[in-house]
């Protein structure tokens, strides 16, 4: 690629939005700020942890001493059922609304010092299929128009337990992030009259330069588009929408895939890698969205080690996200770290 080398910027097509690249900025010194915190040894069982089987939670409330999975209602919900229907407008610049929506919280295991890459293939597909009950569940709400599923892991990313758990959010209106990538895949589908994604993913695919495995199922693949140094993607690699068309051997290979990008992360960093992960899937509108192609995003803070932590700040804040690595250099470190 000509410019892999000088300044540039890449547009993400799912977004319409361009970051800019300085590839020549990798060779500064760092003097930033350098994060020193251990990573904590952790219990199987942790006798203080509102997370962990039989343990009291907020309000007196007595976890089930469960062996799977648990789901229950956030304690400290961002959003209610019992919301007014209520909307201020003045002067077309002061606009607010009511926003309905359900919280909660799932744990994936009743072990206290597992993560999704230290835990084993067969308890990682029954995350998946927790993740697709709660999906159908809540999506078929009359009043639900997004259910978004997300995982934030370690303190750097404000995760308040490390205890191995998910939160899912079932939203009246359709988020930011998802509208952008709904409104750019069914442009894209009009005028050309395929999928987006499936498109790129060939074109990933073919190249190589960014994709860092894959199975018969998903690909993962650091976007040619990344924002983070060490963003991925997981595309599906045939086309549905959502996480109740998964067949069964899609649930497997993508329990594998979700082990093997994290295992990645750990051994390259050599931590307990902090990211925020979320799945894309189509409204829940009662829309079929043929537009909608399924994936998922990793978003690591992580800059150059497992001590420098990338912020958004300055121009990032004030003009358009900004990268040295670029993301070939990010896609050939990721290869050569040996999942776990």
């Amino acid at each position: 690629m000509q410019l892999i080398s000088e300044p540039h910027r890449r547009l993400n097509p799912l977004t319409g939005e361009w970051v800019l690249v300085s590839p020549h900025r990798t060779a500064r010194p760092w003097q930033g700020q350098v994060e020193t915190t251990p990573a904590p040894v952790l219990l199987q069982y942790d006798p203080t942890c509102y997370l962990c089987p039989g343990n009291e939670r907020a309000g007196g409330v007595r976890n089930p001493k469960y062996t799977g999975t648990f789901v229950f209602e956030n304690d400290f919900a961002a959003l209610r059922l019992d919301a007014k229907n209520k909307i201020i407008s003045e002067n077309e610049l002061l606009t607010a609304e009511a926003e309905r929506g359900i919280c909660r919280v799932m744990c994936f295991s009743p072990r206290h010092d597992l993560t999704l890459s230290t835990m084993n293939n067969e308890d990682v597909v029954r995350v998946v299929d927790t993740w697709v009950e709660q999906y159908v569940e809540l999506g078929t709400m009359d009043f639900i128009r997004h259910v978004q599923i997300f995982e934030n892991r370690g303190a750097m990313m404000g995760a308040s337990n490390p205890h191995p758990h998910c939160q899912i959010w079932a939203n009246e209106t359709l988020p930011n992030e998802p509208a952008k990538e709904l409104r750019q895949q069914g442009k894209y589908l009009e005028k050309n009259g395929h999928c987006l994604l499936c498109r790129y993913l060939e074109v990933e695919i073919n190249a190589k330069e960014r994709l860092i495995f894959e199975n018969d199922s998903f690909a993962v693949v650091v976007p040619f588009w990344a924002v983070w140094p060490f963003e991925t993607i997981v595309l599906s690699k045939r086309h549905f929408s959502g996480m109740d068309d998964l067949s069964s051997q899609e649930r497997e290979q993508l329990a594998m895939v979700l082990r093997e990008t994290t295992a990645k992360y750990d051994n390259l960093f050599g931590v307990s890698f902090p990211y925020s992960m979320g799945f894309h899937q189509r409204p829940t509108d009662g829309e079929q969205h043929p537009e909608w192609h399924f994936h998922a995003h990793f978003y690591p803070p992580l800059l150059r080690s497992a001590t420098i932590r990338k912020f958004m700040v300055g121009y990032e804040l004030l003009g358009s996200p900004q990268r040295d690595l670029t993301p070939e250099a990010a896609a050939e470190r990721l290869r050569a770290a040996i999942a776990k």
